[in-house]
């Protein structure tokens, strides 16, 4: 899989002859030469070109970071399950720990380096996810809304603990314990009480039902593929109301037109998903905040702001 253009972060190296041992006794294969890749700030990714001709992707960490890259196996999974062509999910190869660094290794998949054919590309990844969102229906066995096990958002903790209301699960699992960290940065909000107490009743009037949600879909967790074809990666997925990778899409720059137009074809989003996307995204900016802190936590002031103005989380009677 290849990597976006590096943005500079100061991530954890590994030397080439420990991951190529490592790489012989889970793999297999034969390590000839190790090219570092841009990628986020989260790990640090490499090109691993085998002897045979082959490439593999892997991204690497400290040694404490083994269980975000752990989660990140088990997403691929989740997804690589209720996925169809033209969708393409990475597949997850190994992982473990190789010379005091955690080591993730997926499969290679070449993505698309033009822009000929990119909105019909981008309209396919749009069906692709809403086909998916619809095949994983009823996949949660009852369960509700969560996941088998708490995975990260970024590199934030989140907690997936089943919960058979949508509402309560958004407040306790999702909201909450971002307010609670911020809370204990010395960040307090005007508007964060009512939105929470109301919060359950607002979410559950739209009647959505649980399905695979990808969990971290901004603009740079997707791609389309030489060849054709589309691609997911890098999830955070549980089961969720499907408008939060919607809602995701649309933040931090967002997906080209066609990929919403695509999605709309495919499996068209209930009246007032576009209000409920502003709430959902709240989380995200929260996240980026107690990560990042800067201009994010302006966002979220004014996230608050527009939220309580429509009057959706006055108490009632007041």
């Amino acid at each position: 899989m290849l990597a976006r253009p590096d943005i500079g972060c100061d991530m954890a190296s590994i030397a080439a002859p420990a991951l190529k041992s490592w790489l012989e006794t889970e793999l297999g294969v034969q390590l000839q030469a190790l090219k570092p890749l841009g990628g986020g700030c989260t790990h640090r990714s490499w090109c691993l070109q085998l002897t045979s001709g082959a490439r593999l992707f892997a991204k690497t960490n400290h040694h404490a970071d083994l269980p975000q890259l752990e989660a990140e196996v088990t997403g691929l999974q989740a997804l690589a399950r209720w996925a169809e062509p033209p969708l393409v999910v990475p597949e997850p190869l190994a992982c473990g720990i190789a010379d005091e660094e955690a080591v993730l290794v997926l499969s290679w998949l070449e993505l698309h380096s033009g822009s000929g054919g990119a909105a019909v590309g981008w309209r396919q990844l749009g069906r692709s996810l809403a086909k998916l969102h619809r095949a994983s229906l009823g996949g949660h066995q009852g369960r509700g809304y969560g996941f088998d096990a708490d995975n990260f958002i970024g590199a934030a903790p989140q907690c997936n603990r089943w919960n058979n209301d949508w509402g309560i699960f958004f407040r306790d699992c999702r909201l909450g314990p971002q307010f609670a960290r911020a809370a204990q940065a010395g960040h307090r909000f005007e508007g964060a009480r009512p939105l929470m107490d109301q919060l359950p009743r607002w979410l559950n009037d739209h009647g959505c039902e649980p399905v695979l949600v990808h969990g971290d879909l901004w603009a740079g967790n997707a791609d389309l593929l030489e060849g054709g074809g589309v691609t997911l990666f890098d999830p955070s997925s549980h089961w969720a109301d499907r408008e939060v990778d919607l809602a995701m899409a649309r933040l931090f720059g967002g997906f080209p037109a066609p990929f919403f137009d695509g999605y709309e074809e495919e499996w068209p989003l209930p009246a007032g998903a576009v209000r409920r996307s502003s709430l959902y995204n709240l989380y995200h900016l929260l996240n980026h905040a107690n990560l990042f802190g800067g201009g994010y936590w302006q966002q979220v002031v004014e996230s608050l702001k527009t939220l309580n103005s429509w009057g959706l989380f006055r108490v009632r009677g007041s």
